[in-house]
């Protein structure tokens, strides 16, 4: 929250009367807020911190707005749907990263595109709101063994990146791997009793300072698609050493075909 308390820290403590343009961008955030509209909310809410620049206001207004402007700023992340961290969360953090400090003994940025494997049958099958149930659920599995400082943000439709600032290869393969057999074991059944759903995923890896950012993501997704290439239900990643694609865990005896061209499903 440090850009946030630097954000509100110019604002005075002490009594009075705020201006109308608070009143007016407090109100218009209320309402965006009453009807799912963070992003908008959030603006209307750094308008008002704005526009009391430093006037006096009252203590109990100031820690209300600090509240409301906290809440809106977190929702403004988060995905309305899943509750996932967004795309645009997702494009800040990257961006971040390429201006983080370089630090002694870092290991790299580590990308993973995950995407979860026929979800149009599922939707067909079972209808929307069913889907959406899925994916649900389906955060909740890839988010339970995330390390920390990693990350999972919604990239697409069923597509999740789950971003591992830090982590080496063989350590984001293992994170991966760990969540698509997580995902595999799932009881979907008691959603439904024919239900089963599997994820397939590509990993990148970046150990240039700073992190090759476009290049590691884009690099990720296209590895997705050789997963998918392979059969589904897979981790694909670039052996460093060979050059070579290869599968992680239970797929590792496939054959991973690389592939550049995204396979629907």
């Amino acid at each position: 929250m440090r850009g946030y308390e630097k954000e509100v820290g110019m604002v005075g403590t002490t009594t009075g009367t705020p201006p109308r343009a608070v009143a007016r961008h407090t109100a218009a955030a209320e309402e965006l807020a009453a009807e799912g509209r963070w992003e908008e909310a959030y603006e209307h809410l750094r308008a008002a911190m704005r526009a009391l620049g430093g006037r006096p206001a009252p203590t109990d207004e100031l820690d209300r707005l600090r509240r409301e402007h906290a809440e809106a700023r977190e929702q403004s992340r988060r995905d309305s749907l899943t509750a996932s961290y967004n795309r645009r969360y997702l494009d800040e953090r990257l961006l971040a990263l390429l201006d983080a400090p370089v630090r002694s003994g870092a290991l790299g940025l580590s990308v993973a595109i995950v995407d979860a494997d026929h979800f149009k049958q599922v939707n067909d099958t079972y209808g929307h709101q069913f889907g959406d149930r899925v994916l649900q659920r389906l955060v909740t599995l890839l988010d339970s063994g995330l390390p920390d400082g990693g990350f999972c943000a919604r990239y697409g439709g069923e597509e999740f990146a789950l971003v591992l600032p830090d982590h080496d290869l063989t350590a984001a393969v293992r994170v991966c791997e760990a969540a698509r057999d997580r995902i595999d074991r799932y009881p979907w059944a008691e959603l439904d009793p024919g239900l089963r759903v599997t994820v397939s995923a590509g990993v990148a890896h970046s150990d240039s300072h700073p992190p090759e950012v476009e290049q590691v993501v884009g690099a990720a997704d296209v590895l997705l698609y050789a997963a998918k290439n392979a059969g589904r239900n897979a981790v694909a990643f670039r052996d460093p050493r060979t050059g070579l694609v290869r599968l992680a865990g239970a797929a590792a005896h496939r054959r991973a075909i690389p592939q550049t061209e995204r396979t629907t499903g």
